[in-house]
């Protein structure tokens, strides 16, 4: 269907309402954070339907809820359709449902993208957003302007955020790890031993561990990082340095870790990568964005608002185009390449040293 044009004044009274309401876009984030702090989702569900505003507010655990001020937020998440509002058939009250994006706030929820959404609002991780403009003036990473260290030495410092950080991390993987295991199964045939490289405490491995019991499973992130890891069966947890050395294995995987990090610093990991495994037999699976600035896909949208995370938290690391990814993974020593698309905002990337 072709756009409708629109006259002058209609269009600047459209770009009005276009910059309010990027102006205000955190508010929807912000909302989205009180929700999963008050653990509406989790309220809602408990009762095992929809449910009214008092029966909300009498569960959140306070003695004197207001509930004037949670009925507009909620107003908000259902104007957003994280959750449905329908008038009870016989009384007329408003009943507050789930929807599938209330359920990805479940606590306890397998898929749940809680602590991540905590983390996302934390003021930690904030703050660097407000650093970009000077980004932009002088370079540098917005993130050591914010904190004075880069968010790895930050967290190395600091171990209520690098809780925060892992837990984060470690949900948003399994959300993934469901879109990977459903459509890359017979990816890992032929693989004996795998290293996760960046693999945090190792939820990312021990998933393709427990869906493949064949492979060896090999946790692999800085010291700091692997010493909070729980044990599982087929799964060791090595602490080292991905840009000094990767531990020998069939294959590596590397979920969201390619774009942490400059093109200049992704092929030094590309290069160790290589010297890990077997030439004619080995691989990488990278699990990373593939840019589609001007794509409308489902994800491709998001892919850009990623891209400015990591401007954001990143150590010079950017979402790239397929043409970027190209030249990055050749200059590492993997001259050829296989995009899979998944259900996720990510692509499998599997590179071939030959």
């Amino acid at each position: 269907m072709a756009k409708v044009e629109l006259g002058e004044e209609e269009a600047m009274l459209q770009g009005q309402a276009d910059i309010w309401q990027y102006m205000f876009g955190f508010v929807e984030s912000m909302a989205l954070k009180c929700a999963v702090e008050l653990g509406i989702a989790d309220i809602i569900n408990s009762y095992g339907h929809p449910v009214t505003m008092s029966q909300i507010t009498s569960s959140i655990g306070s003695p004197s809820p207001d509930i004037n001020c949670l009925a507009r937020i909620m107003r908000l998440l259902v104007r957003k359709r994280v959750f449905s509002a329908n008038p009870h058939p016989e009384t007329g009250d408003k009943l507050y449902g789930l929807t599938h994006s209330s359920k990805l706030l479940l606590r306890e929820s397998e898929l749940s993208l809680a602590p991540m959404i905590v983390a996302q609002n934390h003021p930690w991780l904030l703050a660097p957003w407000h650093c970009m403009s000077k980004c932009v003036k002088e370079g540098g990473i917005a993130f050591e302007k914010a904190h004075g260290s880069e968010i790895w030495d930050f967290a190395l410092a600091n171990p209520e955020f690098n809780k925060l950080f892992n837990e984060a991390m470690a949900c948003a993987s399994k959300v993934t790890m469901k879109a990977i295991l459903s459509t890359y199964k017979d990816g890992f045939d032929g693989i004996g031993s795998l290293v996760d490289v960046g693999g945090g405490t190792g939820t990312v491995v021990t998933e393709i561990v427990k869906a493949h019991p064949h492979i060896r499973g090999i946790n692999f992130d800085l010291p700091h990082v692997v010493s909070t890891a729980l044990e599982y069966p087929g799964v060791s947890h090595v602490g080292g340095d991905m840009f000094v050395a990767i531990p020998s294995a069939d294959g590596i995987f590397m979920k969201w870790t390619m774009h942490d990090w400059s093109d200049e610093d992704c092929i030094k990991i590309l290069k160790n990568c290589r010297k890990a495994i077997p030439e004619k037999s080995g691989k990488v699976i990278i699990v990373d964005l593939v840019l589609q600035p001007d794509g409308e896909g489902i994800f491709d949208g998001a892919g850009l608002l990623f891209d400015l995370v990591m401007v954001a938290h990143a150590s010079g690391g950017k979402e790239r185009t397929e043409v970027e990814w190209k030249k990055v993974l050749e200059e590492g020593g993997f001259p050829r390449y296989n995009i899979i698309k998944i259900p996720a905002p990510q692509s499998i990337i599997e590179a071939y040293p030959m």
